[in-house]
């Protein structure tokens, strides 16, 4: 019997990332996805260690899924890498293996949405790079997606990176804007719902004690005291973890439709994601955001599944 038949194909684009790891770990364990690839996209750190991290999370998991790496830097600006997570992207992991790079990524993408037209779920918890580029290249493809659930924005909350920003879309607002712009049925998880759920060590601690588990710890203890001294929190929080878990459990979510457009030219308002909030203008609903996650079904479901 085939055990992918009826499960749901998805792609994980990413820039892993602590997050971004648990993220990947849980749509892994999860049964319930068909995880056709994963691809890399600089972001959290550069395009080699994020691939290589991402190599390592597989390699933890003991899992045959693809790897392609795609997007070295944004479409049109310098990266901007994240400090969270330390120099190598993914501090507290013991990673040794340089990862190649095969710099295909955006074909991967394109081909896998062609082949299965209007069954593909994409999960994007890294900037949009790669995304943005699929979209130029193929004018059409975004129609054949099924749905993207994309980590980022920050919509009554203040920016991550900026005075307004979420990460994701600061590095490459070009990339954000392109892709939501495109004609493809979006759920944006903003920091606004990611702010409110945030895991200790003490719930870390309650995964029964594996290889997994116990590589986990060391991860969360480096990536939660980078958001200690560089955010001022105090735990992990689940950006991408509750990106991926959307699929996983959608009915946790109370969704909003929003007309939502990128900023790409402000000075101090680069990567702003701007809601139309006049009640007599004219609105073209572009997104659908989540307004409220059910957190402790997602902290229960998140420990089940990384058991």
């Amino acid at each position: 019997m085939n055990k992918t038949k009826n499960r749901m194909p998805v792609i994980i684009d990413t820039d892993p990332g602590h997050d971004d790891a648990l993220a990947i770990m849980l749509l892994e364990k999860s049964g319930v996805a068909d995880i056709k690839t994963i691809t890399t996209v600089a972001g959290n750190s550069t395009i080699q260690n994020v691939t290589n991290n991402a190599r390592y999370i597989l390699d933890l998991l003991d899992t045959p899924t693809p790897l392609y790496s795609g997007s070295s830097g944004p479409l049109k600006r310098k990266l901007v890498q994240a400090v969270v997570h330390g120099k190598s992207g993914l501090d507290g992991a013991e990673i040794k293996k340089r990862e190649k790079l095969t710099g295909d990524a955006v074909e991967k993408i394109a081909s896998i949405i062609r082949e299965n037209p209007g069954k593909v779920s994409i999960v994007a918890i890294g900037p949009e790079t790669n995304l943005a580029k699929a979209f130029i290249r193929d004018p059409k493809l975004p129609s054949l997606i099924k749905r993207l659930v994309i980590m980022g924005g920050a919509i009554d909350v203040p920016g991550n990176k900026n005075r307004v920003a979420e990460f994701n879309i600061f590095v490459d607002p070009e990339a954000a804007d392109i892709v939501c712009r495109a004609a493809v049925k979006k759920v944006l998880i903003p920091l606004d719902v990611c702010n409110d759920i945030v895991l200790q060590r003490t719930d870390f601690e309650k995964l029964r004690k594996t290889p997994l588990s116990e590589s986990v710890l060391k991860m969360m203890d480096k990536y939660m005291y980078g958001l200690s001294v560089n955010e001022k929190v105090k735990g992990a929080l689940m950006y991408d973890p509750l990106a991926a878990y959307y699929l996983i459990n959608p009915s946790a979510y109370k969704l909003q439709s929003m007309d939502i457009k990128i900023e790409t030219d402000g000075e101090i308002t680069r990567g702003m994601t701007v809601v139309e909030r006049r009640t007599w203008a004219h609105k073209n609903p572009n997104v659908l955001v989540a307004t409220k996650i059910d957190g402790r079904a997602f902290k229960k479901d998140f420990l089940k599944i990384l058991q």
